[in-house]
């Protein structure tokens, strides 16, 4: 049996990345007529299960990866209970898995990617119009809402033994990361909020943030965090957690931690990761002035709250208050986060992914536990 672990270097000869193809397979997907994926009828609660599809049909692309892992998310559950996600067209199901990590099998000569290579790929495709944005690579920002999404909308995703892909939607990725590169795809998105505080910060040449405030100590407010203290700024992390790996790992980082309250902080940049209605009203109320609010998580809708709109309206105006909302990435910001998992603490990464359940298990990777912070089905295991 293969260690419950995927190890990042040093690595033993049964480590999931010292495995050489089966004997047999030549990275030829003709050769094989089947391969276990995890797959949802979507819309259907508890649908989800393990089995048996076809290969991956060449015009998903020329790459064919070996998938190594997939991390699981609250996307990853809502769709396993029939609240999201769409099959591709005349189809029923969907392979699930938008986070991914693989090895390539087989890629075309001349290009960027070699056999053998880890890699992760982009989640989101661009629409068949396109759109002004997806036009210009900037499919996170489609304006008509005709993309895709692999493993979410019309596109089955990575959660499959094997997959294919374009080679403009494969982002390679330093093999000195190993089972941490699985970490990439909620990285992307925190690139993608730094790259829009740039831009909007560009509306004065005096700002730059000093002092920046993270709800939420989950897979992405800790990676925002770690890009808070790549850029040199005095990074805080708010969240509800009083101990545990947590807050053990905010202060590897040279962050200081605060357990449900702020203390009286006036940050100058806030990302908000919760989703929560009264951490966002609370964190309005307390940015320093001209500062910027970048909301990166997404509500429940289970809490109703009473605002006064105007009072808000009139403190944002007052304080050159800017508030935004972000959500995936385009190639530039999966390269920015290839950046910046490379430059991490690697023994720091690996601490985030607190469990790696065997793909024959995978129902357990659904599970909700309280030390959770980023769970991953590891293929090889």
């Amino acid at each position: 049996m293969r260690p419950n672990k995927l190890p990042r270097r040093g690595l033993e000869q049964d480590s999931l990345f010292d495995i050489a193809p089966a004997e047999g397979f030549p990275g030829d997907a003709e050769k094989c007529s089947f391969m276990r994926a995890l797959a949802v009828s979507p819309g259907i609660p508890n649908s989800l299960r393990l089995e048996d599809v076809p290969e991956p049909p060449a015009s998903d692309g020329e790459v064919l990866v070996e998938t190594l892992a997939i991390g699981i998310c609250g996307t990853d559950r809502d769709i396993a209970a029939g609240l999201y996600g769409w099959a591709p067209p005349d189809s029923d199901r969907l392979i699930i898995g938008h986070e991914s990590l693989g090895r390539v099998l087989e890629a075309p000569a001349g290009g960027e990617l070699r056999p053998g290579d880890l890699v992760a790929g982009i989640v989101r495709r661009p629409d068949p119009v396109p759109c002004p944005a997806c036009a210009h690579d900037e499919w996170d920002m489609c304006r008509n809402g005709r993309y895709t999404e692999r493993g979410i909308k019309e596109r089955n995703g990575y959660a499959a033994e094997r997959f294919r892909i374009h080679p403009k939607f494969a982002v390679k990725l330093d093999p000195s990361l190993g089972g941490s590169g699985v970490l990439m795809e909620p990285t992307s998105i925190v690139a993608k909020a730094w790259d829009q505080i740039e831009r909007i910060s560009r509306r004065s040449q005096a700002w730059r943030p000093q002092s920046v405030l993270i709800t939420g100590a989950g897979p992405i407010g800790l990676l925002a965090a770690l890009v808070g203290k790549q850029r040199g700024c005095e990074v805080h992390v708010m969240d509800r957690a009083a101990s545990g790996a947590k807050p053990e790992l905010v202060a590897a980082l040279g962050a200081a931690y605060h357990a449900g309250t702020l203390n009286g902080i006036a940050p100058d940049l806030v990302i908000e990761c919760t989703g929560a209605t009264t951490v966002i009203l609370e964190v309005l109320e307390r940015v320093a002035p001209d500062g910027i609010v970048c909301l990166a998580g997404i509500s429940s809708g289970e809490h109703k709250l009473t605002l006064d709109a105007a009072k808000l309206e009139r403190s944002m105006v007052l304080e050159n208050t800017v508030l935004f909302g972000t959500v995936n990435a385009n190639r530039r910001h999966y390269e920015a986060a290839a950046t910046a998992l490379t430059r991490a603490d690697h023994v720091w990464l690996d601490r985030l992914i607190t469990r790696r359940v065997a793909l024959r298990d995978w129902q357990h990777a659904l599970e909700r536990r309280p030390d959770d912070i980023k769970v991953v089905v590891d293929f090889k295991a």
